[in-house]
């Protein structure tokens, strides 16, 4: 599937398009929205990162290195957004109003959303996508090392934002998917 290609390179086909799209588009969009914490913007980086892979030529040695690919090309067009001038200076509109299956999700949510982004990147592709330490390492371009201190600080400030009692009393993030 990965080494099918024309030689050549070449833009992806309509078939394959769909495939990537469909496997790709849920966690690129959730990733894109815990930078922008806006449908908008998330949608728009998200149409974004999709061109980029379609037009992208070189092959990919297995479905980890795309993943991986996708990633971090979300989270580098997410940040060349949040420093651009458009953003910095814009007011966002008001979403409508999100719908959680319960008050505490709401909270975790709204908490892991006022986190600082390196953060929040880190907590969403560990706790939200499910990867693991050395996979958002290489996603995000970090030491293992770095993205453990990271989670290991993101969650002492959500314990500092929930409380203790709340953060224990649900077992950390474990609700969000993990």
């Amino acid at each position: 599937m990965y080494q099918n290609r024309k030689e050549g390179g070449g833009f992806v086909e309509t078939q394959e398009m769909e495939r990537i799209y469909d496997k790709y588009h849920e966690s690129v969009y959730r990733l894109a929205f815990t930078y922008c914490k806006n449908r908008a913007d998330a949608e728009d980086l998200t149409s974004e990162v999709f061109l980029k892979r379609f037009a992208y030529k070189k092959e990919f040695e297995n479905e980890k290195h795309e993943t991986a690919w996708m990633m971090r090309v979300t989270g580098n067009l997410a940040k060349d957004l949040l420093r651009s001038f458009r953003y910095r200076f814009s007011v966002p509109l008001e979403e409508a109003e999100l719908v959680y299956h319960s008050p505490e999700e709401s909270e975790v949510f709204h908490a892991v959303m006022a986190l600082p982004a390196k953060y929040r990147s880190v907590i969403h592709l560990y706790y939200y996508e499910g990867y693991s330490v050395s996979e958002i390492a290489e996603i995000i371009g970090k030491s293992a090392t770095a993205v453990q201190t990271q989670l290991y600080r993101a969650r002492n400030l959500l314990k500092k934002t929930l409380g203790e009692e709340f953060y224990y009393e649900n077992a950390g993030l474990s609700q969000c998917g993990r």
